[in-house]
């Protein structure tokens, strides 16, 4: 759930999904639905495939080996060390964006981090100074130490306890490394949503089994999918962010003489159920509180 999703908002997500999926066997059992609709709003939803996908490959009981960490679905070389680290004492070196920063400073690393030759030269690294004594205890050090004295900007030398060994502190370097390339200019882009209601139901669609983004999710439809529609009054506006995509959703009422094919009437009490994307969870909290 931490993966690209700050800590506050992670939290409620958390405790209910721990509350609905307690254990690995009921993570394993439970209708797809189900997962994605206690997931809904976190986003990234291939995390949550991959958990019930791992949950699967366990056969009830969690991998206690660094190999077999690292092959359940969804688990890459940071998440495996960690794990193993931490919870089993095995010596394997973190390597994310904290220890990355730390270690570009400690050996004054002039590398782009965001090049693969850099992250091996800092994985090597991280696994030479590695504690193999207290593997765990290390890698949250060196974590904890990125997070809250080798800070981004305005970082804590003073206070840091490394800081005799640090090359950029030497080179007066600090402010400069770790070295990244510009991201690229976000994309802005608009788009309409549209709320259409009858007899207690709002038209909704769901993405198919196989989509390339949000498979099972259910929508709003947009207006190039409704080609006989006739739009009405405008409920409001909200901004949506995906990767360096930053959309303005406008929300509107609309009516379709008939239902099309693939859409279904669907009422707010379902809706409570059901996965929904985030856009249409945005765009239908503009049009009743209950969402």
């Amino acid at each position: 759930m931490l993966q690209q999703t700050r800590v506050a908002a992670v939290i409620p997500f958390y405790h209910r999904f721990l509350e609905r999926f307690p254990d690995i066997e009921s993570l394993a059992q439970a209708p797809e639905a189900d997962l994605l609709a206690c997931w809904s709003g976190l986003g990234y939803y291939s995390r949550v495939r991959n958990m019930q996908k791992a949950a699967r490959q366990m056969n009830g009981a969690f991998p206690q080996d660094y190999d077999a960490i690292r092959a359940l679905a969804g688990v890459g070389d940071y998440t495996a060390a960690a794990v193993s680290s931490i919870a089993f004492d095995l010596p394997y070196a973190v390597l994310d964006g904290n220890v990355i920063r730390v270690l570009s400073r400690l050996t004054n690393n002039a590398g782009n981090v965001g090049e693969l030759s850099t992250r091996r030269q800092l994985q090597q690294m991280a696994g030479q100074l590695l504690d193999h004594e207290r593997p765990g205890v290390f890698n949250q050090a060196v974590m904890e130490l990125g997070a809250t004295v080798c800070l981004p900007r305005q970082p804590q030398c003073l206070l840091c306890p490394i800081a005799g060994f640090c090359q950029a502190r030497q080179q007066g370097t600090v402010d400069e490394l770790p070295v990244k390339l510009r991201k690229a200019e976000p994309v802005k882009l608009q788009r309409t949503v549209l709320v259409i209601q009858r007899n207690g139901g709002i038209l909704m669609w769901r993405r198919p089994e196989g989509s390339r983004k949000l498979a099972g999710f259910w929508e709003l439809p947009e207006p190039h999918l409704l080609p006989s529609v006739e739009i009405g009054a405008c409920l409001g506006e909200f901004r949506h962010s995906i990767t360096n995509h930053n959309y303005v959703f406008r929300v509107n009422l609309a009516e379709v003489p008939r239902k099309p094919r693939n859409f279904a009437w669907v009422t707010s009490g379902e809706l409570q159920k059901l996965p929904l994307s985030t856009t249409s969870r945005k765009a239908l909290t503009l049009f009743s509180s209950d969402f």
